[in-house]
């Protein structure tokens, strides 16, 4: 609620003067009485209801006197509509789900840290399309660009190794996301390559597929999943002592990974533990925000008729309780 004009409540510090003259007025005034030598037996007889109906007037007229103050402030009601129009981001996640991502360099290891974090990155979108492509020696669209983040989650959390056959075919994995993208009409469209290798397998060479990317205007972030140092522990199931560890080498070719990220206009980020991955993923989604437009309408509706209303009838309440009703003058 909003008052067109606010300036009329100062005239509510005359309610105080009202009273006081209606003090006055009933002070003074000469009622009809009668003379007893004892009166005492009266105190058992309770008061005619006309006895109390001599406050009605001016209470109805002090009330009603109030309103029409209200009235005359003109109070509104404010409805606000927002248009909001939103240009999205379709965005297709690219995975590495080789046997080189169960590599513990990153706690428990380097795919379910990978899930755990794009699983993250997920939830902050907004109005953006996400998808998730998958790959080892082959890739597929796991899911296609949707916004339906609870059936992404669910296919993300299912993500593991034996999908494929082993292997790493970056460039496939890449083209596949550039095929699912490059009809989009989203204002950005944006792919996500995360992998702990190099490229040896699939028919298509990953800069090939960056070129590629390139020309349908795709941007690409790059990642490079695993520890900085030159081996990481790799675990292999042994049959009579369990499981056990042997280092592989990490090799990641990040001159490539670079390559791509910068012909797309994206950037390439080496992730070595937990911390920094979810570091990369969080500097990915303030740098690909969607773009919001709203425009605020404001409309007002008088509501000063009920106040006006009411404020009349008690003023004539109040007139005809003084004249008629509880009158107490003898004609």
């Amino acid at each position: 609620m909003t008052w067109d004009n606010p300036a009329w409540f100062w005239a509510l510090l005359v309610i105080p003067v009202i009273l006081w003259i209606q003090y006055l007025y009933y002070k003074r005034r000469q009622i009809p009485y009668v003379t007893y030598s004892d009166t005492s037996d009266l105190d058992i007889i309770s008061g005619n209801w006309r006895s109390y109906g001599i406050f009605a007037g001016p209470f109805l007229q002090v009330i009603a006197i109030m309103l029409l103050i209200t009235a005359l402030a003109r109070p509104q009601k404010e409805q606000v509509y927002t248009e909001r129009n939103v240009e999205g981001v379709d965005i297709m996640m690219v995975m590495d789900i080789s046997s080189s991502m169960l590599a513990e360099d990153m706690n428990p290891n380097r795919l379910l840290a990978a899930k755990e974090v794009a699983s993250r990155f997920i939830n902050r979108r907004e109005s953006d399309r996400i998808g998730l492509v998958v790959f080892a020696r082959e890739s597929f669209t796991l899911v296609p660009p949707t916004l339906d983040y609870e059936l992404l989650q669910t296919q993300l959390a299912s993500v593991d190794l034996g999908m494929v056959r082993d292997g790493t075919a970056i460039g496939m994995g890449l083209a596949t996301a550039v095929n699912r993208l490059r009809d989009s009409d989203a204002g950005s469209r944006v792919i996500i390559l995360l992998t702990d290798g190099e490229n040896n397998a699939g028919e298509i060479d990953p800069l090939t597929a960056g070129e590629l990317a390139a020309t349908f205007g795709l941007r690409v972030y790059t990642i490079g999943a695993s520890t900085d140092a030159q081996t990481a522990p790799y675990p292999v199931e042994d049959p009579i002592r369990g499981t056990r560890y042997h280092d592989i080498r990490v090799e990641i070719d990040e001159e490539m990974m670079r390559a791509i990220a910068e012909r797309t206009g994206g950037r390439y980020f080496r992730a070595t533990d937990n911390e920094s991955l979810e570091a990369v993923y969080r500097e990915i989604n303030e740098m690909e925000q969607s773009a919001f437009e709203e425009v605020a309408y404001q409309e007002y509706q008088d509501r000063y008729q009920g106040y006006l209303f009411w404020g009349m009838i008690l003023l004539l309440l109040s007139f005809a309780s003084d004249r008629w009703i509880f009158r107490t003058e003898l004609s």
